[in-house]
């Protein structure tokens, strides 16, 4: 990616002249801050400037009508132990029920699955199932701060079960059920959970896959479960040993009406679990209070959604997209829901889902985008998409070929690359409706983030490579660590290279115009000779080749100070080879392109990048491999797309060693 501003040349999308005028986010500001109408910096600068006003705007723009605060909206005291609105209560799933703009009889939820036939829920039975199924966890005993954990994929029924538990100040945690036994007891094991709601089984494509012996694993490895409760889903007379109820007894019919237990602000709404790939998944903990502002912010403001919208966004229930994506009913917008392989019968699965939905903004991970882009899809030629109006992306940075891509083959779109993570539960950079769309680059900072780039003195860069800091609270980060009570484990992840800072972990360039590039991991960087290589830089040259599907780049340091060695694999298109004429081709380019210390000291063809379930390369995991670490001690396998995928580099990194040693 260019270290420099984009130019006029690399727009590949604008906002309509009255932007300011017809979205939601221009409409904001001039209610609310009307020195900021037409100038998105400002609205930026006030939102971080003055976070009490802009944040009490937020509550008072949401409607969320509890009594806002007894005390203040946000305290003096520094990150981490700020607070926010203290003495409010309210109840997340009661606002998103209330799905501002829609009827009862309006359609809220559109269900795709590969298992089972469509289904489609209006907002009235959305309400009606979770009024029983609140009914029904309450029979088994569940109260306020007991643990509700699902293993469901992302279907209506995931929905109705966190809607339900929300809504008795019950804390929610998913995993999909392709997870791995050990992976889920990982994660379950530190929350003790006292219900688990699980399927017997899923389509993947036209593969059937029983999880029943799975299921039993979990069941005995989570002593704290109380009740089991079994949705058939692969086969609708599915039954598993021992003591468990059936979705059916759960949604039994009552008169039990639907109450909303009000909570705190902070009080627990879910536990996202990290990736996993380094040990034990850290348990994160997000609040009612602090995940509905900032959901409602961003989707109604950012992606400019309410009434009338469908929103989609490809995710599975273990990753945090999911969460963001049911979030789209705050807005008024109804949500499409889709389980299954998008790979099958072919890439253009979910862009057919799109089509039919009649979906309006369709979020995905950046590397499924480049993949349909590698295959050649034009989904424009094959698809109406009459409606769709934004693509968002996440999970990895989009490099320019997939911006252009997505201009040349998919239509003149909004294109919202968003960075964040489980660790705020949303995006911290990311797009605006009022602002065009350069190639390669991130829009702006979103609003409410007090987004900085530091140098290794803490001081603020512009137009250079620095850790991505966040200098001011938001009410999204985390309310803590689970069994974290001195936060001593919270402070050492995000508050330990600058005091009272969040570092993130990633290398940012700010431009004055407020646009962004995310380089890549921090501690992934790439350190040749005291010069500082971003990842993604090489991502984005060598995978716009059209014969490389993926890629992966790795430095091993020299002990004595010299470059060390630069390694690079790629994942080669069905039918290519690895030849001599590719190996110069790609070494011109980087020499060209970046700069001769780009250039890798090897190139080697791999069957397959590691990628964690949402979509991230494993580069500090796959270094740890070729430095002699076993593949099971730098990645749970729970936490990986393929689990075989890191053979590959145990096997090189063994040849690798050995032919140093013997140079030695």
């Amino acid at each position: 990616m260019s270290q420099t501003p984009a130019t006029t040349d690399d727009v590949v999308w604008r906002p309509p002249p009255d932007a300011w005028s017809v979205s939601r986010m221009g409409r904001f500001a001039e209610h609310y801050h009307p020195a900021a109408f037409g100038n998105y910096e400002a609205l930026w600068r006030w939102s971080v400037e003055d976070p009490a006003a802009f944040w009490a705007s937020i509550w008072d723009y949401l409607e969320i009508g509890a009594p806002r605060a007894s005390k203040s909206v946000i305290s003096s005291d520094p990150m981490p132990d700020t607070t926010w609105f203290d003495g409010a209560s309210l109840n997340y799933a009661e606002h998103l029920l209330r799905a501002n703009g829609l009827g009862d009889s309006d359609v809220a939820v559109v269900g795709r699955s590969q298992t089972r036939p469509d289904r489609e829920l209006t907002l009235g039975e959305l309400r009606e199932e979770v009024r029983r199924t609140a009914a029904g966890l309450k029979r088994l005993g569940v109260g306020p701060g007991d643990r509700v954990v699902a293993l469901l994929p992302n279907i209506p029924e995931a929905l109705v079960a966190f809607l339900a538990t929300a809504s008795i100040g019950a804390i929610w945690a998913s995993c999909p059920p392709e997870f791995g036994a050990r992976g889920i007891l990982d994660r379950w094991g530190q929350i003790q959970p006292k219900v688990l709601l699980a399927i017997d089984g899923y389509r993947y494509g036209t593969k059937e896959i029983s999880i029943v012996g799975v299921l039993d694993q979990i069941r005995d490895g989570l002593p704290s479960v109380q009740h089991t409760v079994l949705l058939p889903y692969l086969d609708s007379a599915a039954t598993i040993s021992g003591d468990a109820q059936t979705w059916s007894d759960l949604t039994a019919a009552t008169t039990e009406p639907l109450r909303f237990e009000p909570v705190p602000f902070a009080h627990p709404l879910y536990v996202l679990s990290s990736s996993g790939t380094t040990g034990r998944p850290k348990q994160i903990v997000h609040g009612h209070g602090g995940i509905l502002l900032e959901h409602g912010k961003q989707l109604a403001l950012h992606h400019d959604l309410g009434p009338g919208d469908r929103f989609f966004w490809f995710s599975t229930t273990g990753w945090m997209m999911w969460n963001y994506l049911v979030s789209g009913l705050l807005t008024g917008a109804s949500i499409v829901m889709f389980d299954g392989d998008p790979a099958a019968p072919s890439l253009d699965t979910l862009w057919s889902v799109v089509d039919q939905t009649e979906v309006t903004f369709a979020g995905f991970s950046a590397p499924f985008l480049m993949t349909c882009r590698g295959a050649g899809l034009r989904p424009a030629d094959t698809h109406e998409l009459r409606r769709l109006r934004g693509i968002g992306s996440t999970g990895a940075p989009l490099p320019d070929a997939g911006f252009r891509w997505i201009a040349e083959a998919v239509g003149p779109l909004s294109v919202s690359n968003i960075s964040g993570g489980t660790d705020v539960c949303s995006a911290f950079v990311g797009g605006a409706p009022v602002l065009p769309v350069r190639s390669g680059a991130i829009a702006c900072r979103q609003l409410g983030w007090r987004v900085e780039s530091f140098n290794v003195d803490g001081r603020p860069l512009r137009g250079a490579d620095g850790e991505l800091v966040i200098t001011a609270p938001a009410p999204s980060m985390p309310v803590g660590f689970w069994d974290d009570e001195d936060r001593r484990r919270y402070r050492a992840s995000y508050f330990g290279s600058f005091d009272g800072v969040w570092c993130h972990g990633d290398w940012i360039t700010i431009f004055d115009d407020g646009s962004c590039v995310i380089s890549g991991r921090s501690d992934a960087t790439l350190n040749r000779g005291g010069v500082r290589l971003g990842t993604a830089d090489f991502y984005a040259v060598i995978e716009e080749h059209d014969m490389i599907d993926d890629s992966l780049v790795v430095h091993l340091e020299d002990d004595d100070g010299g470059l060390g060695d630069l390694l690079a694999f790629v994942v080669l298109r069905d039918g290519q080879e690895l030849t001599d004429e590719l190996l110069q081709g790609l070494r011109a380019r980087l020499r060209t392109e970046l700069s001769p210390r780009h250039v890798p000291d090897d190139i080697q063809a791999a069957p397959a990048v590691p990628r964690t379930i949402s979509g991230k390369k494993l580069e500090v995991p796959v270094k740890r491999i070729l430095l002699g670490a076993a593949a099971s001690q730098v990645a749970s396998a729970s936490a990986l797309q393929d689990p075989n995928s890191l053979h590959f580099f145990e096997t090189f990194g063994e040849r690798w060693r050995g032919a140093d040693s013997a140079k030695g």
